[in-house]
């Protein structure tokens, strides 16, 4: 559980309704669910009419990642490596197998296959490279979803607070659905502006920060394994690849 993110949530709600409620605002007077609706479905609606449905469920699914991070077990790849790597300079590239047919990641599992099959370090790198290339675009694909979504919703806020003065204007002479009609407007507002830079803009931030991350394991796996593949001594493997824990 990532309780920085939580923690700086938590923080920016709380500085925005208290400061509301400081000016003599009542917090009741926040929660308007047609301007809900129009602000959340007309952003939502927008982004899905822009994109791809695999890189609109992608992004869903990249979620959770804000509030649990993957998992990037840098330093036991690295002995890993290293081990590997020791391995093949004293029995050769095939005593890899087993550990090839062992290895959960699917990425360092190919990369492992490679190895076996004895291909040259530059086809290694270059067949791996492609493949974290191509990775890193999804994984980003999917985050700029949420940057849409702060993009849009704004807008849609705008969108809501006319509307909500059409309402008004309409019923000038009913002060109950008059007053109704100016709620929506400025809480439309609130609402939009709100979510684009309390939500969606910082998931769609951390969630390319962690891209960045996952994209960095595997560039220190590229790396190992090329190295392996080059006959380098395992302990410069091990000094190479000790710069990408400190990144």
């Amino acid at each position: 559980m990532d309780k920085l993110a939580i923690s700086g949530f938590i923080l920016a709600v709380l500085a925005v309704a208290g400061g509301f409620m400081l000016e003599g605002g009542a917090l009741g007077t926040l929660l308007h669910l047609p301007a809900f609706i129009i602000v959340v479905g007309g952003t939502v609606g927008a982004v899905m009419l822009q994109t791809p449905l695999p890189q609109f469920r992608l992004g869903l699914s990249m979620l959770p990642w804000v509030l649990r991070p993957e998992s990037l077990p840098m330093q036991n790849a690295v002995e890993r490596i290293v081990n590997w790597g020791s391995s093949a300079r004293t029995n050769g590239f095939l005593s890899l197998e087993s550990a090839a047919l062992e290895e959960s990641d699917p990425f360092l599992h190919r990369g492992l296959n490679l190895l076996v099959d004895g291909v040259e370090a530059k086809v290694l790198q270059d067949t791996l490279d492609a493949e974290l290339t191509l990775e890193r675009e999804r994984l980003l694909r999917g985050a700029r979803i949420f940057e849409a979504m702060g993009g849009y919703s704004p807008t849609i806020g705008i969108v809501g607070a006319v509307l909500g003065l059409i309402q008004a204007m309409a019923n000038i002479s009913e002060p109950k659905l008059l007053g109704m009609g100016v709620a929506t407007a400025f809480v439309a507002t609130i609402y939009g502006v709100g979510f684009a830079n309390l939500i969606f803009i910082p998931v769609g931030n951390k969630l390319k920060s962690l891209v960045y991350q996952h994209t960095l394991y595997h560039e220190l796996i590229v790396e190992g394994l090329v190295s392996i593949a080059q006959g380098e001594n395992p302990r410069n493997i091990e000094r190479k690849l000790a710069a990408y824990r400190l990144s």
